[in-house]
């Protein structure tokens, strides 16, 4: 067994013995409070942060494992799973804000973000507010090298009168054909959110791609900076050479297909997911 194998075996075994119940208290940030669960000792830390309308228990697998290697931070975005809804309105540069203050109050010098889906935008501007603080960015599940056809017209439909239709629509494709009970259950939690969550958060992920339309050219004007991006879906294979091309041109950049087959791959295969973020950020130094 080489030292990889037996880093993916003994991370499996964490994740087994952890319990999601490890949660430390509401930390009080500024600007926005977030809840978090902080794990771990020793930097390069991570900070795991969750897509609109989820929740940080995404992750609990994941800061579980990554926190017997070093610190890990899972953040619940503000008005999101237990940190507290302020009443008012938000955007993807106030979670920026938040994030750093977590950051800033759990004494994290250096941090790696990992990024669930379009997480990834507060994950560049990370990049962007602080530097060579976060050597290395880790996106999962993302469209790192711009928007499928119609992703526009589902962002319109979010924030119409028809947005509960379109949601119902996404949960559907996102869990059609499977039958894992905790991927299930968190799709189902993230209906739980309303109009106005579903519809910042078309709004907010609408005006990302207006700005940068494919994230890594975003990237690449924040280098140098490693990045990596793990995904399972889609499965087709000219979206996986695509980037593999993009990697080929820009050497900061490497991507990794799952063998997984939903939008949250971490219900499927934590230890593998854990095991390429340990060694990416290892490489950081």
């Amino acid at each position: 067994m080489n030292h990889l194998d037996m880093l993916h075996s003994a991370v499996s075994r964490v994740i087994l013995q952890r319990t999601a119940s490890e949660r430390m208290p509401t930390m009080q940030t500024t600007p926005t409070p977030l809840a978090a669960t902080l794990l771990g000792t020793g930097e390069p830390a991570v900070v795991l942060v969750p897509g609109w309308c989820g929740d940080r228990s995404v992750f609990d697998d994941l800061v579980a494992g990554l926190g017997s290697r070093r610190r890990a931070l899972s953040l619940d975005l503000p008005a999101h799973g237990d940190s507290p809804d302020t009443g008012g309105d938000f955007t993807t540069d106030d979670v920026i804000d938040s994030v750093v203050a977590a950051l800033d109050d759990a004494r994290i010098d250096q941090v790696v973000p990992v990024l669930l889906s379009h997480a990834g935008w507060a994950g560049i501007g990370l990049r962007r507010r602080l530097g060579a603080r976060v050597p290395g960015l880790v996106f999962l599940d993302w469209m790192v090298l711009g928007t499928p056809p119609g992703f526009a017209d589902a962002l319109s439909g979010i924030q119409s009168p028809a947005w509960a239709q379109v949601r119902a629509g996404l949960a559907g494709m996102w869990t059609s054909g499977l039958d894992n009970a905790r991927l299930l259950a968190y799709v189902a939690s993230m209906a739980g959110y309303g109009r106005a969550h579903w519809a910042r958060a078309g709004r907010e992920i609408s005006a990302g791609f207006a700005e940068h339309p494919v994230p890594l050219a975003a990237v690449e004007a924040l280098q140098p900076c490693q990045a990596l991006h793990l995904y399972a879906q889609p499965s087709d294979d000219a979206v996986l050479r695509g980037q593999e091309e993009y990697s080929r041109a820009h050497p900061w950049f490497r991507v990794e297909r799952l063998d997984a087959r939903s939008h949250f791959p971490m219900f499927e295969d934590a230890g593998t997911i854990v095991e390429r973020i340990e060694r990416f950020v290892r490489t950081l130094g």
